[in-house]
C-alpha cells in the first residue's frame, strides 16, 4: 500500500521583513499560489496552513485547499501539527508523513519534494530534510545559511550557523575546497506520529544557542535522514529578494 504523504505550506501574513509576503505578486500569480502549484506537481494532497483570513481567501480564490490555524505558533513545524489534525478530519483519512514546504520559495523543485518524501519509504525514518554542497566560501561563513554535518549513513549529526567542522591548519579562504561542506535546505519531512511528539518538546540549550529548531529534535534523540540536492532554490525573505528575482529572468 502506498504511503499517504501530505504537503503543508505554512503561510503567515505578519512577516517582520516582508509583511504580506505570501500574497506578493510574482509574474501575475501570488507567491503562495506558485508554491502550491509546484507542490501539487509531486503530491496529491497539499494544503496551505495560515493564521490570516486574507491568505485563506486568496488561496480559496485560486482553487487551493487551505486550513486556518492559531496565531500563536512559534514555528512552521507547530503550525503543521495543528494543520495535520484538522486536515485528517477534513479529508477523512490518515497520513503517514507530512512535508513542510516553505511558503517563500515560489519555484521550489518538485524533485526536491520527491526526494524528502522518498525518505519515508524506509519505515525507520522519523524526520527528513535536504542539504546542498557548499560551492563558495561566502555560503560557508554566512550565519543565515546553516551548515550540516552528516554521518556515513546519511543522518544529520549537527546543524550550526558556524562552519563545521573546523579545518585545522588550513586558511579559511580555502576550507570549502579542502572539505565537502553542506548547507541546509529548509524542506522538512516528518512521520506523522513524530510530528506530534516533537511539538511537545521544550526548547533545549542547543536550539537556544543557535536558534535552529532541528537541534531540539537531535538533542532529544530523534534521527534526521538527509538527502542531497544540487538544485538552486530561490527563497524570498525581503522585498529586495523579490525585486532581484523579478530581474533575474526566471519569470
Amino acid at each position: 500500500m502506498t504511503k499517504q504523504i501530505l504537503g503543508i505550506i505554512p503561510a503567515r501574513y505578519a512577516s517582520t521583513r516582508f509583511p504580506g509576503k505570501p500574497l506578493a505578486d510574482i509574474g501575475g500569480k501570488l507567491m503562495v499560489q506558485r508554491v502550491y502549484e509546484q507542490a501539487c506537481k509531486e503530491l496529491d494532497c497539499v494544503y496551505v496552513a495560515t493564521d490570516d483570513e486574507r491568505i485563506e481567501k486568496a488561496v480559496a480564490g485560486f482553487g487551493g485547499k487551505v486550513v486556518m490555524t492559531s496565531v500563536d505558533h512559534q514555528s512552521g513545524t507547530d503550525r503543521c501539527a495543528e494543520a495535520l489534525s484538522k486536515i485528517k478530519e477534513l479529508e477523512q483519512r490518515d497520513f503517514y508523513a507530512v512535508i513542510n514546504i516553505q511558503g517563500d520559495e515560489p519555484f521550489i523543485s518538485p524533485k526536491q519534494i520527491a526526494s524528502v518524501a522518498g525518505c519515508f519509504d524506509d519505515e525507520t525514518t522519523e524526520l527528513a530534510t535536504l542539504v546542498k554542497p557548499v560551492a563558495q566560501s561566502a555560503d560557508l561563513f554566512n550565519p543565515n545559511k546553516p551548515k550540516v554535518v552528516l554521518s556515513k549513513d546519511k543522518r544529520a549529526l549537527y546543524f550550526s550557523r558556524s562552519p563545521i567542522p573546523y579545518l585545522r591548519g588550513e586558511d579559511e579562504s580555502v576550507w570549502h575546497e579542502k572539505h565537502q561542506y553542506f548547507n541546509h535546505v529548509g524542506l522538512y519531512g516528518y512521520r506523522a506520529d513524530v510530528l506530534f511528539e516533537i511539538t511537545k518538546l521544550a526548547i533545549g540549550e542547543l536550539e537556544g544557542a543557535e536558534s535552529l529548531e532541528q537541534l531540539r529534535w537531535l538533542e532529544n534523540g530523534y534521527s534526521i535522514r538527509v538527502e542531497e540536492t544540487i538544485e538552486e532554490s530561490h527563497g524570498i525573505d525581503t522585498p529586495e529578494d523579490l525585486e532581484n528575482l523579478l530581474k533575474s529572468g526566471l519569470i
